[in-house]
């Protein structure tokens, strides 16, 4: 089994494409898996985008928050023939959406359940890969990746995980991830 932890930064913000409908403008800067199968990082800059779909593609589960409604979307310029649709997919943002029935963020499971919180934005994220702070972008990128790939593993071992209510509560969400 090969789980894929996938995040991707972008090189534009929705202002600069005209808004959130189109996010297939916004051009990969940076992007970085985390292979269990190899125990390790994968960084893949814009140039490299067909290898890293490839690993996308090869894996036995690809996870990751948001990638549905944003990673996915951004990566289908560099490849349409890919059906990303098919690709097996866990979306941790929709499966606690279903479940809450609301959207959360990553910050927000991230320091209920780790005590750990992200350590920038896709804000700070553009800024940095404009000033070519790729550096920046890349540890950034790797960051929520394992954020992303600790949580899930908590709540795989666990049966559940933990969010932070509008008014700062510590709540418990049952999930199934496996």
């Amino acid at each position: 089994m090969n789980y894929v932890f996938f995040d991707l930064e972008s090189q534009n913000l929705f202002d600069d494409v005209g808004g959130r409908g189109n996010i297939d403008k916004l051009k990969v800067a940076c992007a970085v898996t985390y292979s269990t199968e190899k125990s390790d990082f994968t960084v893949y800059w814009e140039q490299d985008v067909p290898a890293l779909i490839a690993e996308l593609k090869s894996a036995t589960k690809v996870v990751g928050f948001n990638l549905q409604g944003f990673d996915y979307l951004v990566l289908r310029p560099y490849s349409p023939e890919t059906r990303f649709a098919s690709i097996p997919t866990l979306d941790l943002l929709l499966d606690l959406q279903k479940i809450l029935g609301f959207r959360i963020g990553l910050d927000s499971i991230a320091s209920a359940t780790l005590g750990a919180t992200k350590t920038a934005d896709g804000i700070k994220s553009v800024e940095w890969f404009r000033n070519g702070e790729l550096e920046k972008v890349a540890e950034y990128c790797k960051a929520d990746v394992d954020i992303t790939r600790r949580v899930f593993e908590f709540g795989r071992d666990n049966g559940h995980i933990f969010y932070k209510s509008r008014l700062g509560s510590k709540l418990k969400v049952e999930v199934k991830w496996k």
